[in-house]
């Protein structure tokens, strides 16, 4: 039946960015680049991200971190600084806040001052293992991630994993010593970790998964810290990388102080990149459910491949295989929006994303439809639903195409999308459904220069 009743609609009321904290193993061009390209490529994209630490610690390929590789790090923020106003023109953006207001919570869009992302820049954890844990591994960046667990503040803080966790395993031992178990399950539930693989060891004994303070962290908090554990997606970056770099090579390389910093790769591009594309605020995916699939893949909750704890993880078929998929599927418009963003920071100009506004015909009129939340319908089995994305736009201008997609990892009910690659379309509910939730993308390119993408996500809880 057509629906023509008021439909229960929610979406958010202000988008902030999301809290970020990299930990980074970050080392010379001759021993492992691919730190350093995804730092110029996080930098790029500070005004997605609000920064909360950038963490230089242990990993596959330093054990102890060495301290002067501290200053491949600098380099990066140092170039920042120089391409900074260009970037800032990206959003209108004429001055900086000041570092009081900075260190607050921060607007998507808002491209923090270099002064406030070199303050959050600290010395993590020297030495990987779970028996490096105790009385004389803290560090700054521990004492750090405390503070920011601490603060009063709701939303949850991403760790993304370049190398070794083990500087927040070490968070969790301090706190474990002077609190209560009530309030180490607080303070753990604050944190999401994103692992690139399981680099809290040196890489000649990576198979020794005991070893790894990653291990404890799953076995001891597997119901209070969300963890992602992934060894397909970073793969898969390393790989469509080299296939593309002759890309890298003609728009990223050489462009803006930040692009005269991005080196040659050795083994792999941007293997790391993906952990914080997985909390990339585009429309696509919401980070707090991994079920998502996004520009990181897809992720499952299982068995890890240490064959004891469980995880959020994608190693295994035919889970592997799904979230390759989507790596693939998005990788070229991923580059695209790189590419661009890094002519900004180059000339101060280039094509700006287009901005995705769906709203439900015959509902109730909803606020903030542009908003990069997920939006949230109730209907019923047999119920017809008119998705309007007419009033999508692009800031400069240029045309849309749209394309909306089910994701069909997610519920069991197939849904009939009429004219999927117009701005409005007609979704259709089997009459024999039981109650199901079924997720929908609406996928919006410009004609622009790059052809660059932007995404809203609808959630349809269907109703028995």
């Amino acid at each position: 039946m057509l629906l023509l009743m008021p439909l229960t609609v929610w979406a958010a009321e202000s988008d902030l960015k999301p809290r970020l904290v990299v930990c980074t193993d970050i080392a010379p061009a001759d021993v492992e680049p691919d730190d350093m390209e995804s730092m110029v490529r996080l930098m790029a994209y500070a005004d997605c991200f609000e920064i909360e630490a950038l963490i230089t610690s242990v990993g596959w390929n330093c054990d102890p971190y060495p301290l002067e590789w501290q200053q491949y790090l600098f380099r990066v923020i140092t170039a920042y600084a120089k391409d900074v106003p260009n970037l800032m023109r990206r959003s209108g953006q004429k001055k900086h806040l000041s570092l009081k207001k900075e260190n607050g919570s921060q607007e998507l869009g808002y491209w923090p001052s270099a002064e406030y992302i070199t303050s959050r820049a600290v010395m993590g954890s020297m030495y990987g293992g779970i028996r490096s844990i105790g009385e004389r591994n803290d560090s700054p960046g521990s004492e750090l991630l405390i503070r920011l667990a601490d603060e009063d503040d709701p939303r949850p803080i991403y760790v993304a994993a370049w190398g070794g966790a083990n500087t927040l395993a070490q968070a969790i031992w301090r706190v474990k010593q002077t609190r209560s178990d009530d309030e180490v399950r607080n303070f753990v539930r604050k944190f999401r970790l994103f692992t690139i693989t399981d680099q809290d060891m040196k890489y000649d004994m990576r198979m020794n998964r005991a070893y790894s303070s990653h291990m404890w962290l799953r076995k001891d908090f597997q119901n209070d810290l969300q963890f992602i554990w992934d060894e397909g997606a970073w793969q898969e970056q390393c790989e469509l990388g080299k296939q593309h770099w002759a890309q890298h090579q003609q728009y990223i390389q050489g462009h803006g102080a930040l692009g005269r910093e991005y080196p040659n790769y050795k083994w792999g591009v941007e293997g790391d990149t993906p952990s914080f594309l997985y909390v990339m605020p585009n429309g696509l995916n919401d980070p707090e459910d991994p079920h998502q699939c996004g520009w990181a893949g897809y992720h499952e909750r299982g068995l890890c491949a240490d064959s004891l704890t469980t995880a959020w993880t994608s190693w295994q078929e035919p889970l592997r295989n799904i979230s390759v998929g989507y790596k693939r599927r998005f990788y070229p418009d991923e580059l695209n929006d790189f590419c661009d963003r890094m002519q900004w920071a180059a000339e101060g100009r280039g094509n700006l994303n287009p901005r995705v506004a769906v709203r439900v015909l015959d509902a109730s009129p909803v606020k903030n439809t542009s908003s990069v939340a997920p939006l949230r319908i109730t209907a019923k089995a047999d119920d017809t639903i008119r998705l309007d994305a007419s009033k999508s736009f692009d800031p400069d201008g240029d045309g849309l195409t749209f394309l909306w997609w089910q994701q069909p990892e997610i519920g069991t009910t197939k849904l009939t999308i009429d004219q999927s690659d117009q701005s409005i379309v007609t979704i259709r509910i089997p009459a024999d459904t039981k109650g199901d939730t079924v997720h929908l993308i609406c996928e919006v390119h410009d004609d622009g220069p790059f052809r660059l993408v932007a995404y809203r996500r609808i959630i349809i809880a269907i109703k028995r």
